[in-house]
């Protein structure tokens, strides 16, 4: 979820947040708006925690900084196809491939991949970028040994199970599939880092997306919910085993707010959950 700012006269349309029933097509159309218009704000805030302009990349989980080369949900990569999910700029699968994968990177964005297009460039290296919705893989059957997502695509489309058996259909058995995602149980809370974030407001079993809206009534954000009972059966559902939810700690030496995540907060609840699944071999 994001904040809204007052307007003025200088400033753009005010943007009226509220609940919705958003279908596929509004979704990804908010979505592709939204990250092409706040690629520049999004880079300037989270791109050096993300390892954007790094030489190499980096591969961060999430805003508790759990990194991939020390944590290995993945497994070992080298010689593997990983599709990242949602890659936007691309650090994770820049990441992947100085680590000996044949990385692609596919995001719903242009403004996104530009900037991973512009770091690539800068540093000499190179990742195929494809832009498509998560929920239409344009990618052959069992083409990938691994798939993995950053908090890219899973919370922002409406059909989060269709998704996953896209995933499903383009992993060859015995392949992983990790993604991560808000913790669901954060959506009870007002979207705020501090004491006012604290107080549970919101039914955790109201689906119902947050919305923004721009002054025309047209979507511009969408943050589709699910619960966790809701992710599991998606993902068996797909065919899928799962492995693992992991549900980071908050760093006692990270400082830094992103948007809702707070050390305040992390202390007391999760505010990511990783889900590690694998599709069973023949």
């Amino acid at each position: 979820m994001t904040d809204s700012a007052p307007s003025s006269d200088c400033s753009p349309p005010p943007v009226v947040p509220g609940r919705a029933r958003i279908g596929s097509q509004a979704s990804d159309r908010a979505s592709r708006s939204w990250w092409d218009s706040d690629a520049d704000e999004y880079h300037r805030t989270h791109g050096e925690f993300l390892g954007v302009g790094s030489e190499k990349g980096e591969f961060v989980w999430c805003p508790e900084g759990l990194h991939e080369g020390d944590v290995h949900l993945l497994g070992d990569v080298a010689g593997k196809d990983v599709l990242e999910v949602g890659c936007g700029s691309a650090p994770c699968a820049r990441w992947l491939g100085t680590q000996g994968a044949r990385a692609v990177g596919l995001d719903i964005s242009a403004g996104m991949l530009s900037k991973g297009v512009d770091a690539m460039a800068a540093a000499g290296d190179s990742v195929p970028l494809v832009q498509a919705s998560a929920e239409f893989l344009p990618f052959a059957d069992t083409s990938f040994d691994i798939a993995c997502s950053a908090f890219g695509a899973v919370p922002f489309v409406a059909d989060s199970a269709r998704v996953m058996r896209e995933v499903a259909r383009v992993l060859r058995p015995g392949g992983v599939w990790v993604f991560a995602v808000n913790h669901p149980m954060r959506w009870i809370f007002p979207d705020d880092p501090g004491p006012i974030g604290l107080t549970a407001t919101i039914p955790y079993f109201d689906r119902t997306p947050y919305v923004e809206f721009d002054a025309d009534g047209t979507p511009t954000y969408v943050e589709h919910h699910r619960t966790i009972g809701d992710r599991v059966r998606e993902i068996v559902a797909a065919g899928l085993e799962v492995r693992d939810i992991v549900e980071p700690d908050w760093p006692e030496w990270l400082d830094r707010e992103w948007g809702q995540w707070s050390p305040l907060r992390g202390q007391l609840f999760p505010g990511t959950a990783i889900f590690s699944a694998r599709k069973p071999l023949l």
